[in-house]
């Protein structure tokens, strides 16, 4: 049950609120219809109710508001608006990275394929789904995590009458089994044909809630639709006859040849055309709207649009359409289970190969032209960093693909793990981190790799030999790499934006170092002579390994200007991410 609670949405300035004091409840094992037309309000009051949009009011699922549920995606299952994903990303591919977000098996993704449909177009990418499809993919989305409720904003909208039967039939089958069903719609005569209650709205307020029998009865006008080719003669017969009888008759001119009679019968709308000799192509009683400006349907399907609506006995006698089996048994709480999403989401689009690609061939010809010039040594030739550049192509690919991980849940807050909104779990950025680190350090050392091979085939073994000291270049180009990487992840977590993550990555070289670099080059009467040393002094122990040394590898990288600086930019974010994190939990 779905009881929702003087929903108000903030005011836009000069304009009233788009939902104002809207209140109603949604039964358990019913469907539930949101009825309006374009803009009053609708899908604000759906977006109120999951707590994506800001505003007043509060919804209770089960008893309890969305944020206190410890898995919101197994209690509501949603759709609103296209269904979100990376338009590269293949249907199974976005089924299985929701499962993982979700916390259900992957098979599930197969379960819900077969059930909505789209088995054969598994392998298709998002980009190529026809809007049917596209639909029927939403709903999968919503069944996926097998929730009792359901909330679909406009489910049937751009669908074929056959494809909104199906999912009719689909809904009625959840309430069925006593799941909760709540949809908007535009057409009245939806609302009447399949819902059990009927909410409606008009410009942001609530103007009825009514069970379908009594709207289809004060809500819904009866009237007779009438074809001809003298449609004009024909409604003016009927105007000038119901005025001589003195009979309440409204006559509707409607598109092409076609008028909606409100008020009179099939029998007397013929009599009058077969005494005046009118020819008819279509005569015939429906069940009209809320007045004469309807929602048409197209001509092709006018036939099974204007049927009269269907009594929920009736539909209860048909055959509905099969849901996927329930989840019996769910996995419990799993560490692994952000960091199997992060994998999936990162490796189902090409755009971290295609960048890795681009990075690599850059890094190549710029160290081949950088050792044709000479003048370079041969550390910044490996990486392929002209003095010019403030960051090397890895780093900068690094950065980029950290600024994206978190795009697909910004774009889509669908896709937040165990959220309604952008996520802000610390577990899944630690996913993301580890991810993007592991993404960086095979990308730093596979342009390394490239960097040499190729010296070594144009130039000789002169150029493709190892540094004396590569224990410390290694840690720093590592150390770097890395780095970008996640300052690309936490500034685009902080700020909401891919763009502001990839500034972030080029903020570090450009405003930071020189920053560092006017710090270190002041008056000094201390070094940091003998650091190893005094390490070893303060544990009293010997370091295993020669373990002084890579400490003393990572002091010297954090003692250069852009180590130092990309450490102090990672320290920055991270306490801007946790202090986003705790005001929104306390919030």
């Amino acid at each position: 049950m779905i009881q929702a609670i003087g929903l108000t949405s903030n005011p836009r300035k000069e304009l009233p609120p788009a939902v104002d004091d809207v209140s109603f409840e949604v039964p358990a094992g019913r469907v539930t219809a949101l009825l309006g037309a374009p803009g009053a309000g609708k899908t604000t009051a759906l977006r109120l109710m999951l707590e994506i949009e800001q505003g007043r009011g509060i919804t209770y699922f089960r008893g309890r508001p969305l944020h206190r549920i410890a898995h919101p995606s197994r209690e509501v299952g949603v759709l609103l608006g296209e269904v979100p994903g990376h338009p590269a990303r293949t249907v199974r591919g976005q089924l299985r990275m929701l499962c993982a977000a979700a916390g259900v098996p992957a098979r599930r993704a197969d379960e819900v394929l077969e059930v909505v449909g789209l088995v054969s177009l598994r392998d298709e990418r998002l980009a190529t789904l026809s809007r049917g499809m596209d639909r029927r993919l939403g709903l999968a989305c919503a069944l996926l995590s097998d929730p009792h409720t359901l909330l679909l904003d406009d489910p049937s909208d751009g669908l074929s009458i056959r494809e909104s039967r199906w999912l009719h039939g689909i809904l009625r089958a959840h309430a069925a089994v006593g799941g909760t069903v709540l949809f908007s719609t535009h057409d009245p005569k939806e609302a009447a044909r399949i819902a059990d209650r009927v909410v409606t709205m008009d410009e942001g307020r609530l103007v009825a809630d009514q069970e379908v029998a009594d709207f289809a009865r004060t809500r819904l006008r009866p009237r007779v639709a009438v074809r001809s080719p003298y449609a004009a003669r024909l409604g003016a017969l009927l105007t000038q006859e119901a005025r001589t009888a003195r009979r309440s008759v409204e006559v509707v001119r409607e598109n092409g040849n076609r008028l909606s009679v409100y008020g009179s019968t099939c029998a007397d709308v013929g009599e009058t055309a077969y005494r005046h000799g009118i020819l008819v192509h279509q005569l015939a009683d429906e069940i009209g709207d809320m007045g004469p400006a309807a929602v048409q349907h197209p001509a092709n399907d006018s036939r099974e649009a204007l049927a009269p609506p269907r009594s929920a006995d009736a539909e209860g006698a048909d055959a509905l359409p099969l849901l996927p089996p329930p989840i019996a048994v769910r996995p419990g709480p799993s560490p692994l289970r952000p960091l199997r999403y992060e994998l999936r989401r990162a490796a189902g689009v090409g755009t971290g190969y295609l960048t890795a690609a681009a990075v690599l061939a850059a890094s190549a010809v710029i160290a081949v032209l950088l050792a044709r010039v000479g003048h370079t040594p041969q550390p910044r030739l490996l990486a392929a960093w002209p003095q010019e550049f403030p960051l090397p192509p890895a780093a900068l690919g690094a950065g980029l693909l950290g600024a994206i991980a978190f795009g697909d849940e910004f774009r889509h807050p669908a896709l937040a793990a165990d959220r309604g909104t952008v996520p802000r779990r610390l577990g899944l950025l630690a996913a993301k981190l580890l991810v993007a680190a592991a993404t960086a350090l095979t990308l730093a050392l596979l342009t390394v790799c490239v960097d040499a091979e190729l010296l070594y085939i144009v130039y000789g073994r002169e150029l493709a030999g190892v540094p004396p000291d590569w224990l410390s270049m290694s840690v720093s180009w590592i150390g770097l790499v890395v780095g970008c990487a996640w300052a690309g992840v936490l500034a685009a977590g902080i700020f909401r934006s891919t763009t502001a993550g990839l500034a972030a990555v080029l903020a570090v070289p450009i405003l930071v170092v020189p920053l560092v670099q006017k710090v270190l080059e002041g008056p000094s009467v201390r070094t940091a002579a003998g650091f190893s040393t005094r390490l070893r002094e303060l544990v009293l122990m010997q370091w295993p390994f020669g373990g002084e040394r890579y400490l003393a590898a990572v002091a010297r990288v954090i003692a250069q200007p852009v180590g130092g600086a990309l450490m102090l930019s990672l320290t920055a974010l991270l306490c801007a991410y946790l202090l986003t994190t705790l005001r929104s939990r306390v919030r």
